[in-house]
């Protein structure tokens, strides 16, 4: 890093911009001189000569402002990168196309389209389906721009009443991803359905993480293979994501397993707050990264840990019903979205007959999740799934295995 030089008259000259510069600002005339680039480029020659004449052989000092030219220059480095990620963001063409339909919403300006983007709303439905107090918290805005913002977006996507056939067309148009074990699909009506919550529960070692697993490389495949051409964002909250698990599954189905990695894109939560925050950034990079499946690992294990005992069980509950609610929000922004959870379970001392481990979470994650799907250990390799709770699938069994190849029929 160069030095400042102090000359006779109480100034400094810096040879990074061939200026003279007072002490105590060289910072801000960094920062100043750096962004303005047409001032720069029209005073350069003049200012270059003023320096030269002023600074003399006889009259100068070193005077070492290191500390002031690295500040000045990382800040310079953190606004290049940031005109850079929204460069990026900018670059999508489907990105781009729902910027567009929000920006020609009534009274939305460059202020406010900034700030409803930076904090994920970038698409008409990610506006529609959001309750307003939500995009008031964290967007900034007010509430009468954000009630016209949200009717606006309503009547742009013709929200209301639908025929029953309508829905039924949409749902006969769902994509599914294999699980990799026939039996587990078929329990599943094809696979793991896109558009909804779908939660695993069960004691340790029943595979919960390795179906997540297999889901990651699954969703990869092409739509003949049983997969939907996308990609895989994994929260991970209690440590359990192996890359090397992903190797082996990747390679039994003969896939190139670098190219497998780097289309998962993995987040580690370290605490309930950050797992709900890594949830709320999402929505900025499902469609930048086409995320098609988002996998939760484990969705409680946070929350139990945190807030114990009686006392804070209502503040726990309402927190894991919002989170829900971002979840299953996303699923109604992004179609073609799948979100997968895994869930743990705790035993009741009140039940002498039939099965005592009842899912973690009470109603409001019973409530929360789409389809329900209770695991157990079997005979060595073999777990056995049964659906608990779904809209449209019956109660029933259905037998697989976990092998170092990963999931197969039992």
């Amino acid at each position: 890093m160069a030095k400042a030089v102090e000359i006779k008259n109480g100034g400094y000259f810096c040879a990074e911009c061939n200026r003279t510069h007072i002490k105590g600002k060289i910072y801000k005339d960094h920062l100043k001189y750096a962004q303005d680039d047409d001032a720069e480029d029209v005073n350069i020659g003049e200012k270059d000569d003023e320096a030269e004449e002023e600074i003399l052989e006889d009259d100068i000092e070193d005077y070492d402002d290191d500390q002031e030219l690295i500040e000045a220059f990382d800040e310079l480095e953190q606004l290049n990168e940031e005109e850079d990620l929204e460069e990026e963001i900018y670059a999508s063409e489907d990105i781009e196309e729902c910027i567009k339909a929000v920006k020609s919403l009534p009274g939305v300006g460059e202020a406010t389209l900034n700030k409803l983007i930076k904090s994920g709303f970038n698409s008409l439905e990610s506006i529609a389906y959001t309750p307003p107090n939500i995009i008031i918290n964290d967007s900034g805005l007010g509430e009468k721009t954000t009630a016209k913002l949200i009717k606006a977006s309503m009547e742009r996507l013709g929200i209301g009443f639908k025929s029953a056939e309508d829905i039924w067309e949409r749902r006969k148009n769902i994509a599914r991803i294999t699980t990799s074990s026939q039996e587990l699909d078929d329990l599943l009506g094809s696979g793991i359905e896109t558009g909804s919550v779908i939660e695993f529960f069960g004691e340790f070692r029943t595979g919960k993480t390795q179906i997540c697993h297999q889901l990651c490389v699954n969703v990869q495949l092409p739509r003949e293979q049983g997969g939907i051409e996308g990609n895989a964002l994994y929260i991970d909250t209690e440590g359990t994501f192996r890359p090397e698990r992903i190797i082996q599954m990747s390679e039994a189905k003969d896939l190139d397993y670098q190219k497998v990695l780097k289309n998962i894109v993995f987040g580690r939560a370290y605490n309930s707050d950050h797992q709900i925050l890594l949830i709320k950034e999402a929505a900025n990079i499902i469609k930048e990264k086409n995320i098609k499946l988002i996998i939760v690992d484990s969705l409680i294990g946070h929350f139990r840990s945190e807030y114990i005992g009686r006392g804070t069980l209502a503040n726990r509950q309402q927190l894991i019903n919002q989170h829900l609610h971002d979840l299953l929000r996303l699923c109604d922004i992004y179609p073609e979205l799948a979100i997968v959870v895994t869930n743990q379970v705790q035993s009741k001392p009140d039940v002498f007959y039939g099965n005592p481990l009842r899912a973690a979470g009470g109603n409001v994650v019973a409530h929360g999740s789409t389809i329900r799907v209770y695991l157990r250990k079997g005979k060595g390799e073999q777990r056995v799934a049964k659906i608990v709770d779904s809209p449209s699938l019956p109660e029933s069994e259905a037998v697989f295995a976990i092998t170092e190849e990963g999931i197969k029929d039992g």
